[in-house]
């Protein structure tokens, strides 16, 4: 159901993209041979006013074919453009085909944010409360920017450079996009507020920015996996667990570190349920690669964001499409940072990975929740499509457009050869790029 979901949402994205472009194209007077719905076999077709519209047997987006588009691959040396074909029409008329199909993301993830703002959604997250890595120390990082600027496990974020901050999730956004760059956290630490700068390094396997904290997770259980060592425990949902071997247990990463320390000595619990005491012997479980696997799940914060009025919710979607856009660049840049592009960087796979992932949590809470969440990543995908595409690379729509520019300054056509073989060149470099994103996805995938 992930893969089929995924691959839904992927291919809206695709097909509102080719939509703008078969859009652009009618108005424009150039011929559109085949709309798709769809790829590979054709299923169903109707032919109006000399396009062919399709229905195909792979619901992946669509394509927009339009006339003369290929011509250039079977008789560069030859080719002169014909009336009504997409190289027959003028410069500027090429220009608004090839830009219309990033815009219509860019629109798209506009509606689509407003939309998520107008009915609202929930998020689960935790406290603003955090945890310091190097109390925890995994052994992933050797530096830890959030004990070197004076933050103490127990801390309650309030501000980051004067925004406030309301729960964990406020914290990872403002830290993941800000690496290098010296913040001002405001703080509460026993009833006192207190200030200090910290500035997040850059996660070279994320390509965000961190400074070694964890949430406060307080140890309410929230779910139980059947036939785990939690459940042969006669652990439940909605129990607390208040000691392990006799010392309380502040958070669950302290659990989860006297669990990880025993192996496989079984640890004395002291749960509170229904206003009881229970106590119970839990024996960890590691999985084959050495992960603790207790089964257990902790109980999040359901955090609301209300419905907003018509204006706010337009407002909204403009600010979310920009700050979504400008972490694209963001992010563009920081590849030549020296960052991991095998962990950072996802291809098609992991893409509708994460589309049926996002999609089918949230609709296993409620159709709401799967609407804005579905709609919310969409938009992401829209707007990362937009700016993708107008990079001046050959074959994307940005490198056409460049080379449309260039026929205008010079006020001639360029010679079909050379158009050839800049797309053709183009061709190499995103086949390139498609094969290195994937294998970088297979492995992704194989470590899940």
């Amino acid at each position: 159901m992930k893969v089929v979901l995924g691959l839904v949402g992927l291919g809206i994205v695709v097909f509102i993209h080719e939509l703008g472009h078969f859009i652009a194209a009618k108005l424009s007077g150039i011929g559109v041979e085949v709309f798709s719905l769809g790829w590979g076999k054709r299923l169903f077709s109707v032919t109006y006013k000399g396009t062919e519209y399709r229905l195909s047997l792979l619901p992946i987006g669509g394509y927009c074919k339009l006339q003369g588009e290929d011509a250039l691959k079977h008789s560069a040396e030859t080719y002169k453009p014909e009336p009504g074909s997409f190289y027959g029409a003028s410069p500027l008329k090429r220009i608004f085909v090839a830009l219309s199909g990033p815009l219509s993301n860019l629109l798209f993830a506009f509606l689509a944010f407003t939309l998520v703002w107008s009915i609202g959604f929930t998020y689960p997250t935790f406290s603003n409360r955090i945890i310091l890595e190097s109390d925890y120390p995994s052994g992933a990082s050797s530096r830890f920017p959030a004990t070197e600027g004076g933050l103490k496990t127990g801390d309650e974020i309030l501000a980051i450079d004067e925004a406030p901050i309301r729960t964990y999730r406020d914290i990872q956004e403002i830290v993941s996009r800000n690496p290098h760059k010296p913040l001002t956290f405001t703080y509460r630490r026993n009833g006192a507020i207190g200030k200090t700068v910290v500035t997040p390094e850059l996660n070279k396997d994320t390509g965000a920015g961190r400074i070694g904290v964890y949430a406060w997770i307080d140890p309410i259980v929230d779910g139980v996996r059947k036939d785990s060592a939690a459940y042969i425990a006669g652990i439940k949902k909605g129990d607390t667990i208040l000691k392990a071997d006799g010392e309380e247990v502040p958070h669950t990463l302290f659990l989860l570190q006297k669990l990880t320390q025993a192996r496989s000595k079984p640890i004395r619990l002291v749960l509170q349920r229904d206003g009881k005491m229970i106590e119970t012997d839990l024996i960890p479980h590691f999985t084959d690669t050495g992960v603790l696997d207790t089964g257990l799940t902790f109980k999040p914060i359901l955090y609301t964001e209300g419905s907003e009025n018509l204006a706010k919710a337009f407002q909204r979607g403009i600010e979310e499409t920009l700050n979504t856009l400008s972490d694209t660049v963001r992010s563009l840049a920081l590849l030549f940072k020296g960052i991991n592009l095998s962990q950072a960087v996802s291809g098609p796979i992991r893409i509708t990975y994460y589309v049926g992932e996002i999609a089918s949590q949230g609709f296993s809470k409620d159709i709401a929740t799967g609407i804005t969440s579905s709609l919310s990543f969409l938009s992401l995908l829209s707007v990362t499509l937009f700016f993708m595409n107008l990079l001046p690379i050959p074959v994307l729509d940005g490198g056409l457009i460049l080379m449309f520019c260039i026929e205008m300054v010079l006020r001639r056509r360029l010679s079909p050869k050379f158009v050839y073989r800049y797309q053709y060149l183009g061709f190499i470099i995103i086949l390139s790029l498609i094969l290195l994103s994937t294998m970088s996805d297979v492995f992704f995938l194989f470590r899940r």
